[in-house]
């Protein structure tokens, strides 16, 4: 391996060495493909209230969870989303095929005379910005994928995250139907989160990564170890499509529900943490066990989570039998930086060669 300390600027790397095949980091092109609405930089934290609750919602629920993200000092942590999944929706649409909000459920969540769902918690402590109610979206309205959805889904009511499910899809092609809804997104005015819940049926890790922040790699996660798990290796196959802006998604996290053991939640929660996946609570944040709270609440953890990647190695052929290798830091201070052979593509370290630093003219 090649190590040397340097102070944060471009760092170029002119390496002699006989080699079949380099191996160019993917992060350049791939960035570029991304869904350029800003949002997503690093994996959503938050609440959805499908593992819990599933459709026995109310808007009592959902604003004791805002305020229990504000008193426990959840929201400090990043914890933003406040996510009502399920359920709020109307079994029908009107004669524009525009969605609709239960109101026997959210009375008081109001502006909700002109507006599907409240963008804002009101009337409570929060409510001064620090707490947003989203609308996660599942169609189950057969033959209207295509006919009013995306134009009509009232994106000026201030909807801010949105999870387009799979269910009732009228066999449209999840390609078709997710660009469509995309499209719309990016015409709303404003940045919207689009959360792709296509349940990993067609690979979608592998296609329309200009399309959404974040899409499920699986079926629906439940409350037991061995599902977790199954989930989990489901979603590693995926790890190399994860980077700012789009994310792989095993689902919402089931710690604190009660399906598992103190040490198995650990591990559910550190294996979402470390795959970069969104960290959306899905258990009763009102009714928190002394268990769940240093699990979702561990900073470090979550760190870990949503740190972005401050160090790059970049590496590429030349002529010659060369190769150039770009060891980039985005670090404010001077740090030690370690590039290995296979990270510059080179698959022996039996030969010799040699290095010259491009920037100080010297071998």
């Amino acid at each position: 391996m090649m190590e040397r300390c340097y102070a944060p600027c471009f760092f170029l790397l002119a390496v002699l060495f006989i080699v079949s095949s380099s191996a160019a980091d993917s992060n350049g092109s791939d960035r570029r493909n991304l869904l350029s609405n800003g949002l997503g930089l690093t994996p959503p934290m938050g609440w959805n209230s499908w593992n819990h609750f599933h459709c026995q919602i109310n808007e009592k629920i959902i604003r004791e969870t805002a305020d229990v993200f504000v008193s426990s000092g959840l929201s400090n942590l990043g914890y933003k989303y406040v996510n009502i999944d399920d359920c709020w929706g109307e079994s029908s649409r009107d004669s524009q095929i525009s969605l609709s909000c239960s109101f026997h459920m959210f009375d008081s969540l109001t502006q909700i005379a002109a507006k599907p769902l409240p963008n804002q918690c009101q009337g409570t402590k929060h409510a001064q910005g620090q707490c947003q109610v989203h609308l996660v979206m599942k169609n189950k309205m057969p033959k209207t994928l295509l006919h009013g959805i995306e134009s009509n889904i009232a994106f000026e009511q201030g909807i801010d995250y949105l999870k387009y499910d799979n269910c009732f899809n009228d066999d449209t092609r999840p390609t078709i139907r997710y660009r469509a809804m995309s499209d719309a997104l990016k015409k709303a005015g404003r940045p919207i989160f689009f959360s792709m819940c296509e349940w990993g049926d067609m690979r979608p890790a592998l296609w329309g990564s200009n399309i959404r922040n974040s899409w499920r790699t699986t079926d629906d996660i439940s409350d037991s170890w061995a599902r977790m798990l199954t989930i989990a290796d489901m979603n590693e196959v995926y790890a190399d499509h994860a980077k700012p802006g789009g994310w792989n998604d095993p689902d919402m996290l089931e710690v604190g529900n009660g399906g598992m053991k103190y040490n198995e939640y650990v591990v559910h929660f550190s294996i979402w943490a470390i795959s970069k996946a969104p960290l959306l609570l899905g258990c009763d944040v009102g009714n928190l066990t002394a268990e769940t709270m240093p699990i979702i609440g561990n900073e470090e953890v979550i760190a870990v989570n949503q740190a972005i990647n401050d160090q790059q190695i970049w590496a590429g052929p030349l002529s010659g039998n060369r190769i150039v290798v770009l060891l980039e830091s985005r670090k404010t201070f001077s740090s030690m930086m370690t590039a290995h052979w296979d990270d510059i593509g080179i698959k022996s370290n039996n030969t010799l060669f040699e290095a010259r630093d491009l920037w100080e003219e010297r071998n």
